[in-house]
């Protein structure tokens, strides 16, 4: 299993961000995660379960949220220990007003941006792979 790309140059040449469907929320959860629920991430903090979650989901079993994102992935293979990436992409659209909540997998970086500005966004990406 490959470690990922470090070259700041080529991940931005080679980031491909794709669109994930649907709408997305985070939410907290104190004690068990329901079972009803299959978040696309989950964070352990001291106060509880932070998830990322279809909004859809969210509504059926009643968790409260106030941010609604679009899921955006970068599909180059990113090494964990890269340095850079996050900071361009985050630059680039903090530029245009576009808050941007990034997470980390092992292969790729996930993207969660408001979900009415999706579409920007995947512009402003793209725009960024010939370093404009």
């Amino acid at each position: 299993m490959t470690s990922g790309e470090r070259d700041l140059t080529r991940l931005l040449k080679d980031m491909r961000p794709h669109h994930n469907p649907g709408r997305y929320v985070f939410v907290t959860v104190v004690g068990p995660i329901p079972d009803d629920v299959r978040p696309v991430v989950t964070v352990r903090e001291t106060e509880g379960w932070t998830l990322v979650l279809p909004q859809a989901e969210a509504d059926t079993v009643g968790l409260a949220y106030h941010y609604v994102a679009g899921w955006i992935t970068l599909s180059v293979h990113s090494a964990l220990d890269a340095v850079g990436l996050t900071a361009a992409v985050a630059t680039t659209l903090a530029a245009a007003g576009i808050s941007c909540n990034v997470v980390a997998g092992f292969h790729h970086d996930h993207l969660f941006v408001p979900h009415g500005r999706v579409g920007e966004a995947l512009a402003l990406l793209a725009g960024m792979k010939d370093g404009g």
